[in-house]
């Protein structure tokens, strides 16, 4: 069935201005428009409304007599799948072209946006650059059911708004206008939360619960990452009142919204990791955190053993039940998590997941023989020989997943580490989805279009599946760092817009430049100067990706660009930095490295040297004061003033950095010729480290509270001052 809005009275929207596809010129003052779509189609009904509101608001009333048609059409062959035309019709009408209704959706959405940010529709044709674009989501569920690691604060405060209407409502809408199409959630072992079986009927979950634990306690009452403590179950709050058939109403109702915004569900996994299911009926050992310890057997015999048939029955019952309650479920993935035992016998972990998802999915399809069933099998503990052994048979798409810049996505756009990852799957003729880990920046709105634009050209298309991209330390949902009254609860969507809007507008159009950028931030912010907006946000944002390749570390609990710890050592002091590496390829010369260059008589070591790094890093910083100082005042909006306030924070961060790299220079240059000299330099730097640090932590303590990082520990800038006020006696040891 087609749908007409009543007709648009559009105005002319200034002296001297076309509206090339519209056909609206300074001479015709006024003319009406309709829209014209089918309405069975909800990704297109969507853009439809945002395209009225936008008409609307440049002055647009209902009225008129002499429609021109603005018109939604399908057809075949037209664009490739999720692309679009924008095209002038006739004298004056318009057509909005693709070969799917997600393209329609992303032109109407086009359509709308060019009226927002210029006041005109311009002809366009477009097709994705990556086809799919996904967020990747550690979805903690309940405390008997969590994500990767939920003993911080991000999780533990976002239980309760994953079982929230309102948040996916608003996220979903976010993703599709951003341009996301896939939307991934990450939980180790999902079912009993959101699924009935009848085969196992005490797994199921009723209700919603979170720990009274305090995030971030002592390992042996949270646990293992992935696993649930006995601790925290006895330490149990019911957040939400749900039964399971209320829970599986309600994940039905969510995915459906994902559809009707062209946004494919993936679930993805960790093994082997029961949880819940693995409860004895009693109440108080509804974990198998007991089982783990060997004290008492697990409900049904289900235990976290890779060889144990029950644990294999079940969980391959829970894949086939979990597709066959959710029609919408696009794909499911796992990997052969850190609790596989290693086995290279007749039995491996990748026989194991073959003999439970595989053959769990393969039971759904013999139950819906239509339905299509995603396959992604990430690489991790594994190898794609070991992989294909079994998932050569599996009969829909099958894919990898690769860590493409293991826990630092602001790092580098260029991460050398997936060569070997490709050359493996281009043996068996498959794809990888990207996984982007972003385990570096939790607090700062962070924003440098030219980074993310070049991260995704780097992508080799012949084996791009697509990507996800988010965190394994922290939970995107709704933020609660905030201290004005104004920003906190806001959806970390909304806090973070810029930023999201970059990678997914990017991927889906890489050749926006600096100029739609500058558009956006006006229409955000529309009394600030874009411009200067744009330069003094893109220079703050370069500090850290610098820091991070100049102090590399790989995974997420070995560092926090933002606190300067890790979780085993914590704070990182000047001599850590000394011996640390830098980034493999990055041309960047360690201090260790440069004083041993400099000893061996090189009067110009090959490489960026440390005192490089550390003048561009104070260059940066430089231009973000300077900017953030310029723009300040330009806008009474409290957002405004939070986005120059990480800029200012970001600055100071990076003139603390460049102190500390300049002063482990020092030290290595003294530990290799003992001058004092070299010792002196390193005691002032040191020094002048110290209140570049107290401008960071009182921009971040003024705005933000003090959380607990789920792999990083407690990030507490004013705490962590005191390591900074000590770091300056480190040379006296040396």
């Amino acid at each position: 069935m087609k749908k007409q809005f009543n007709p648009i009275l559009c105005r002319a929207l200034a002296a001297g201005v076309l509206c090339a596809a519209i056909g609206c010129v300074a001479d015709v003052p006024v003319r009406s428009y309709r829209l014209e779509y089918d309405e069975s189609l909800p990704q297109v009904a969507f853009a439809a409304s945002r395209l009225v509101d936008a008409l609307e608001r440049r002055g647009a009333h209902v009225g008129g007599t002499n429609a021109v048609a603005i018109r939604f059409a399908l057809e075949d062959g037209a664009t490739k799948p999720g692309g679009f035309a924008i095209a002038k019709e006739g004298d004056a009408g318009i057509a909005i072209v693709s070969a799917d209704a997600n393209g329609l959706m992303y032109g109407g959405l086009e359509a709308a946006e060019q009226l927002a940010l210029h006041g005109v529709i311009r002809e366009a044709r477009i097709d994705p650059c990556i086809q799919r674009r996904g967020i990747k989501m550690n979805i903690p569920l309940d405390a008997r059911t969590p994500s990767y690691d939920d003993s911080g604060d991000a999780a533990q405060r976002n239980i309760a708004e994953m079982w929230s209407w309102d948040f996916w409502e608003a996220y979903l809408d976010r993703m599709a206008v951003n341009r996301y199409n896939v939307l991934s959630l990450w939980n180790p072992h999902p079912f009993p939360s959101m699924i009935k079986m009848e085969d196992y009927p005490d797994v199921a979950l009723d209700d919603v619960c979170i720990t009274t634990l305090e995030p971030g306690g002592r390992e042996n009452e949270w646990g293992e990452p992935q696993m649930v403590s006995r601790n925290v179950v006895a330490n149990l709050k019911v957040v939400r009142r749900m039964a399971i058939g209320e829970k599986i109403a309600f994940w039905k109702r969510v995915m459906q919204r994902a559809a009707d915004r062209g946004i494919d569900l993936y679930f993805i996994t960790w093994n082997v990791c029961p949880n819940a299911a693995a409860q004895p009926v009693e109440p108080f050992y509804r974990t198998y955190g007991a089982e783990l310890k060997g004290e008492r057997p697990g409900a049904y015999g289900i235990s976290n053993e890779m060889g144990n048939p029950k644990t294999v029955a079940y969980v391959r019952a829970a894949v086939r039940d979990f597709l066959l309650t959710y029609p919408n479920v696009k794909g499911i993935g796992t990997t052969a998590g850190e609790h596989m035992v290693d086995q290279s016998g007749p039995y491996t972990r990748e026989q194991w997941i073959w003999e439970t998802y595989g053959l769990g999915i393969l039971d759904a399809k013999r139950a819906q023989p239509d339905r299509k069933v995603d396959f992604i099998h990430r690489v991790w503990n594994t190898d794609m020989d070991k992989v294909m052994k079994f998932w050569d048979r599996y009969p829909d798409t099958f894919s990898a997943s690769f860590k493409y810049a293991r826990a630092r996505l602001y790092s580098t756009p260029k991460p050398p580490f997936a060569a070997g990852h490709i050359e493996a799957m281009k043996k068996y003729g498959i794809k990888s989805w990207w996984n982007l880990r972003n385990d570096d920046i939790f607090v700062h709105r962070w924003g440098d279009p030219d980074y993310v634009r070049a991260f995704i050209a780097n992508f080799d298309p012949e084996c791009t599946a697509g990507f996800y991209m988010g965190s394994d330390g922290y939970v995107w949902g709704r933020e609660f760092l905030e201290k004005r009254p104004a920003l906190s609860g806001m959806l970390e969507f909304d806090k973070h817009w810029y930023r999201f809007m970059m990678w997914g507008r990017l991927a889906y159009r890489n050749d926006l430049d600096q100029a739609f950028f500058v558009a956006k931030l006006r229409e955000h912010f529309p009394s600030a100067d874009a411009e200067r907006l744009y330069a003094a946000w893109q220079a703050a944002s370069r500090i850290i990706p610098l820091v991070n390749r100049y102090h590399w570390r790989d995974w997420d609990y070995q560092w926090s660009v933002e606190g300067c710890l890790d979780m085993r050592n914590g704070f990182h002091t000047v001599v850590d930095f000394i011996d640390n590496p830098t980034l493999a390829g990055s041309g960047l010369l360690s201090p260790a490295a440069y004083a041993e260059a400099v000893a061996a008589g090189k009067a110009v070591p090959e490489g960026v040297s440390p005192f490089s790094v550390a003048q561009e890093l104070r260059a940066l910083a430089e231009a973000s004061l300077s900017g953030a100082a310029a723009l300040h005042g330009q806008a009474a909006d409290p957002e405004f003033e939070a986005v120059l306030g990480d800029i200012a924070s970001m600055a100071w961060l990076g003139r603390y950095y460049a102190c500390k790299i300049e002063a482990a220079a020092e030290l290595a240059l003294y530990r290799s010729n003992r001058d004092g000299r070299h010792k002196q330099r390193a005691v002032s730097q040191l020094e002048a480290a110290v209140p570049a640090w107290r401008e960071y932590a009182g921009i971040c303590g003024a705005h933000y509270h003090v959380q607990m990082l789920a792999r990083t520990r407690r990030l507490d800038w004013e705490a962590l001052a005191e390591e900074v006020k000590n770091d300056v006696h480190a040379p006296c040891n040396q």
